[in-house]
């Protein structure tokens, strides 16, 4: 292994922050600000709409929508700087880069949600729904 490879294992530490989030998922990501003596913690909540880089050089962009204006910021993944990233929704997309989302109007760049797959054990059946018998059938 060379020295380089070796010193971006080490800066990236053993696994602390993994990438469980793709583009097209919401994700809420908590900074830490230094403000003269104190410190505080600011969230940003937006659309993940691209990573980029690779390594400890790895790089996320988020988008929100701010009173009818777009933001967009690029967050270093490794960075000191992010307290922790939450991912508050799961999206499926085609793309692995959504720049299309920066055209589109706030409703109609909504996307849609990932269907959640539920564990169904072989040979059992879920139930049938009931049937309201106040009503003739026809």
């Amino acid at each position: 292994m060379d020295s380089l490879t070796f010193l971006e294992k080490e800066l990236m530490g053993t696994g602390k922050k993994q990438i469980d989030f793709r583009p097209g998922d919401t994700v809420k990501v908590y900074t830490k600000y230094k403000e003269g003596d104190k410190n505080r913690i600011q969230q940003f909540e937006g659309v993940v709409t691209g990573i980029s880089g690779g390594g400890i050089n790895t790089n996320f962009t988020v988008r929100k929508v701010s009173y009818g204006v777009g933001v967009e910021r690029i967050f270093p993944l490794y960075s000191p700087a992010i307290e922790k990233i939450e991912v508050t929704q799961k999206t499926k997309v085609k793309r692995a880069k959504l720049y299309y989302l920066r055209g589109l109007s706030t409703k109609s760049s909504r996307l849609k949600r990932a269907k959640e797959t539920k564990d169904i054990v072989p040979g059992t059946e879920p139930a049938p729904a009931p049937q309201d018998e106040s009503k003739p059938q026809a």
